[in-house]
Protein backbone atom coordinates (compact mmCIF):
# COMPACT_ATOMS: atom_id res chain seq x y z
CA UNK A 1 0.00 0.00 0.00
CA UNK A 2 1.39 3.21 -0.96
CA UNK A 3 2.03 6.02 1.57
CA UNK A 4 -0.85 9.20 1.21
CA UNK A 5 0.09 12.43 2.09
CA UNK A 6 -1.86 15.59 2.03
CA UNK A 7 -0.82 18.11 -0.57
CA UNK A 8 1.96 20.42 -0.32
CA UNK A 9 -0.04 23.83 -0.74
CA UNK A 10 -3.30 24.23 1.09
CA UNK A 11 -6.19 26.41 0.90
CA UNK A 12 -6.09 29.15 4.14
CA UNK A 13 -10.08 27.80 5.15
CA UNK A 14 -12.62 26.02 4.16
CA UNK A 15 -16.48 26.38 4.30
CA UNK A 16 -19.38 23.80 3.86
CA UNK A 17 -22.45 25.02 1.23
CA UNK A 18 -25.58 24.45 2.70
CA UNK A 19 -26.11 22.08 0.67
CA UNK A 20 -23.37 20.03 1.70
CA UNK A 21 -24.14 20.90 5.45
CA UNK A 22 -28.29 19.77 5.03
CA UNK A 23 -26.43 16.65 3.33
CA UNK A 24 -23.98 16.31 6.57
CA UNK A 25 -26.40 16.51 8.93
CA UNK A 26 -28.75 13.96 7.36
CA UNK A 27 -25.69 11.25 7.37
CA UNK A 28 -25.07 12.31 10.96
CA UNK A 29 -29.06 11.86 11.63
CA UNK A 30 -28.63 8.28 11.31
CA UNK A 31 -26.66 7.49 13.83
CA UNK A 32 -27.48 8.00 17.62
CA UNK A 33 -25.57 11.15 19.34
CA UNK A 34 -22.76 9.06 20.55
CA UNK A 35 -22.22 7.24 17.30
CA UNK A 36 -22.12 10.68 14.61
CA UNK A 37 -18.49 9.93 13.70
CA UNK A 38 -19.84 6.93 12.01
CA UNK A 39 -21.04 10.09 9.84
CA UNK A 40 -17.05 10.42 8.60
CA UNK A 41 -16.46 8.75 5.51
CA UNK A 42 -20.45 9.66 3.49
CA UNK A 43 -19.33 13.42 5.10
CA UNK A 44 -15.76 13.05 3.51
CA UNK A 45 -17.16 12.60 0.45
CA UNK A 46 -19.81 15.25 0.22
CA UNK A 47 -16.50 17.79 1.27
CA UNK A 48 -14.99 16.27 -2.09
CA UNK A 49 -18.29 16.87 -4.23
CA UNK A 50 -18.49 20.16 -3.28
CA UNK A 51 -14.45 21.12 -3.69
CA UNK A 52 -13.12 18.52 -5.73
CA UNK A 53 -10.84 17.11 -3.16
CA UNK A 54 -10.08 16.73 0.34
CA UNK A 55 -7.90 19.50 1.80
CA UNK A 56 -6.46 19.94 5.53
CA UNK A 57 -8.70 22.65 6.03
CA UNK A 58 -11.37 20.46 5.34
CA UNK A 59 -10.40 17.92 7.17
CA UNK A 60 -10.22 20.07 10.30
CA UNK A 61 -14.10 21.39 9.36
CA UNK A 62 -14.86 17.45 9.30
CA UNK A 63 -13.50 16.94 13.04
CA UNK A 64 -14.91 19.35 14.44
CA UNK A 65 -18.32 19.10 13.10
CA UNK A 66 -18.05 14.96 14.48
CA UNK A 67 -16.51 16.51 17.70
CA UNK A 68 -13.84 13.33 16.29
CA UNK A 69 -9.82 13.62 17.01
CA UNK A 70 -8.42 15.45 14.18
CA UNK A 71 -5.83 12.20 13.72
CA UNK A 72 -8.61 10.08 12.90
CA UNK A 73 -10.37 11.77 10.31
CA UNK A 74 -7.09 12.44 8.64
CA UNK A 75 -6.71 7.92 9.15
CA UNK A 76 -9.93 7.42 7.18
CA UNK A 77 -9.26 10.17 4.69
CA UNK A 78 -5.67 8.77 3.67
CA UNK A 79 -6.63 5.22 3.98
CA UNK A 80 -9.21 5.46 1.32
CA UNK A 81 -8.00 6.33 -1.68
CA UNK A 82 -11.63 6.94 -3.33
CA UNK A 83 -10.42 10.78 -1.45
CA UNK A 84 -8.54 12.88 -3.56
CA UNK A 85 -5.73 14.47 -1.14
CA UNK A 86 -4.63 16.94 -3.56
CA UNK A 87 -6.54 19.12 -6.26
CA UNK A 88 -7.73 17.61 -9.58
CA UNK A 89 -9.49 18.42 -12.94
CA UNK A 90 -12.99 19.35 -13.29
CA UNK A 91 -12.92 15.81 -15.08
CA UNK A 92 -10.68 13.26 -13.28
CA UNK A 93 -9.87 10.20 -15.10
CA UNK A 94 -9.26 6.58 -13.26
CA UNK A 95 -7.82 4.59 -15.65
CA UNK A 96 -7.74 0.39 -14.73
CA UNK A 97 -4.20 -0.76 -15.14
CA UNK A 98 -4.93 -4.86 -13.86
CA UNK A 99 -3.98 -7.02 -16.06
CA UNK A 100 -7.42 -8.14 -17.79
CA UNK A 101 -7.16 -4.26 -18.34
CA UNK A 102 -3.28 -4.50 -19.85
CA UNK A 103 -3.97 -6.86 -22.17
CA UNK A 104 -6.90 -4.90 -23.78
CA UNK A 105 -5.46 -1.60 -24.36
CA UNK A 106 -4.77 -0.09 -21.50
CA UNK A 107 -1.04 0.75 -22.10
CA UNK A 108 -2.19 2.63 -25.36
CA UNK A 109 -4.78 4.42 -23.20
CA UNK A 110 -2.18 5.88 -20.68
CA UNK A 111 -0.37 7.16 -23.19
CA UNK A 112 -2.95 9.12 -24.62
CA UNK A 113 -3.82 10.30 -20.69
CA UNK A 114 0.43 11.64 -20.61
CA UNK A 115 0.26 13.14 -23.89
CA UNK A 116 -3.54 15.23 -23.35
CA UNK A 117 -3.50 16.13 -19.57
CA UNK A 118 0.53 15.12 -18.15
CA UNK A 119 1.65 12.70 -15.66
CA UNK A 120 0.09 10.98 -13.15
CA UNK A 121 -2.11 13.23 -10.54
CA UNK A 122 -0.66 16.05 -12.37
CA UNK A 123 -3.46 18.67 -13.85
CA UNK A 124 -3.96 20.40 -17.41
CA UNK A 125 -2.93 23.45 -18.19
CA UNK A 126 -6.56 24.54 -18.49
CA UNK A 127 -7.55 22.65 -15.02
CA UNK A 128 -10.11 20.36 -17.63
CA UNK A 129 -8.50 17.19 -16.99
CA UNK A 130 -6.62 15.64 -14.24
CA UNK A 131 -6.04 11.20 -14.53
CA UNK A 132 -4.39 8.65 -12.37
CA UNK A 133 -3.64 4.84 -12.58
CA UNK A 134 -6.03 2.04 -10.21
CA UNK A 135 -6.08 -1.01 -9.07
CA UNK A 136 -9.27 -3.23 -10.63
CA UNK A 137 -12.99 -1.54 -11.24
CA UNK A 138 -14.73 -4.64 -11.64
CA UNK A 139 -15.66 -4.02 -14.67
CA UNK A 140 -12.94 -6.45 -16.40
CA UNK A 141 -15.61 -8.12 -18.99
CA UNK A 142 -15.81 -5.05 -21.06
CA UNK A 143 -11.68 -3.88 -20.29
CA UNK A 144 -10.52 -1.59 -20.94
CA UNK A 145 -12.24 0.81 -18.40
CA UNK A 146 -11.72 4.79 -17.57
CA UNK A 147 -13.96 5.87 -14.77
CA UNK A 148 -14.29 9.59 -15.85
CA UNK A 149 -15.64 11.29 -12.66
CA UNK A 150 -18.76 9.24 -11.34
CA UNK A 151 -19.31 6.61 -14.39
CA UNK A 152 -17.36 3.96 -16.24
CA UNK A 153 -16.28 3.95 -19.79
CA UNK A 154 -15.85 0.38 -21.59
CA UNK A 155 -14.18 -1.44 -23.88
CA UNK A 156 -12.30 2.12 -25.12
CA UNK A 157 -9.63 2.45 -27.93
CA UNK A 158 -7.65 5.27 -27.74
CA UNK A 159 -9.57 7.08 -30.00
CA UNK A 160 -12.78 6.71 -28.09
CA UNK A 161 -10.97 7.98 -25.83
CA UNK A 162 -9.41 11.05 -27.66
CA UNK A 163 -13.21 11.63 -28.71
CA UNK A 164 -14.28 11.72 -25.37
CA UNK A 165 -11.60 14.03 -23.75
CA UNK A 166 -12.77 16.24 -26.86
CA UNK A 167 -16.15 16.28 -25.99
CA UNK A 168 -15.31 17.24 -22.44
CA UNK A 169 -13.39 19.57 -23.53
CA UNK A 170 -16.35 21.55 -25.92
CA UNK A 171 -18.35 21.52 -22.52
CA UNK A 172 -20.39 18.66 -23.83
CA UNK A 173 -21.98 15.66 -22.15
CA UNK A 174 -20.92 12.37 -22.69
CA UNK A 175 -22.81 9.21 -21.84
CA UNK A 176 -21.14 6.37 -19.95
CA UNK A 177 -20.88 3.00 -20.85
CA UNK A 178 -19.49 0.61 -23.72
CA UNK A 179 -17.76 2.73 -26.96
CA UNK A 180 -18.81 -0.65 -28.86
CA UNK A 181 -22.73 -0.35 -27.58
CA UNK A 182 -22.15 -3.38 -26.07
CA UNK A 183 -25.38 -4.03 -23.81
CA UNK A 184 -24.00 -4.02 -20.15
CA UNK A 185 -21.62 -7.71 -20.09
CA UNK A 186 -23.30 -9.53 -23.13
CA UNK A 187 -20.75 -10.68 -26.11
CA UNK A 188 -19.03 -8.42 -28.89
CA UNK A 189 -21.90 -8.28 -31.36
CA UNK A 190 -24.86 -9.03 -28.95
CA UNK A 191 -26.65 -12.01 -27.21
CA UNK A 192 -26.55 -15.30 -28.72
CA UNK A 193 -28.52 -17.55 -26.05
CA UNK A 194 -32.03 -17.09 -24.79
CA UNK A 195 -33.40 -15.08 -27.53
CA UNK A 196 -36.30 -16.76 -27.48
CA UNK A 197 -38.48 -15.29 -24.67
CA UNK A 198 -40.29 -18.41 -24.32
CA UNK A 199 -37.53 -20.21 -23.24
CA UNK A 200 -37.47 -17.68 -19.95
CA UNK A 201 -41.18 -16.00 -19.77
CA UNK A 202 -42.98 -19.45 -18.43
CA UNK A 203 -45.48 -19.20 -21.60
CA UNK A 204 -44.27 -22.89 -21.84
CA UNK A 205 -44.96 -24.00 -18.22
CA UNK A 206 -47.51 -26.53 -17.73
CA UNK A 207 -49.68 -27.05 -14.72
CA UNK A 208 -49.10 -30.17 -12.98
CA UNK A 209 -50.12 -31.94 -9.36
CA UNK A 210 -48.12 -32.59 -6.74
CA UNK A 211 -48.38 -36.04 -4.96
CA UNK A 212 -49.02 -36.05 -1.45
CA UNK A 213 -50.77 -32.95 -1.03
CA UNK A 214 -52.72 -33.32 2.15
CA UNK A 215 -56.23 -32.75 1.48
CA UNK A 216 -58.01 -29.47 2.01
CA UNK A 217 -60.02 -29.03 5.40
Amino acid sequence: MSVRRLAAEQPASFAFSDATMEQARWWMSKYPPERKQSAVIPILWLVQKQEGWVSEPAIQAISQLLEMPLIRVLEVATFYTMFHLSPVGKHHFQLCGTTPCALRGAEDLKDVCKRRIGAKHAVSADGLFSWEEVECVGACVNAPVIAIDDYYHEDLTPDALEALMDKLARGEKIEPGSAIGRDASAPVGGTSVLTDPAMYDGSLGQKITLPNLPEKV
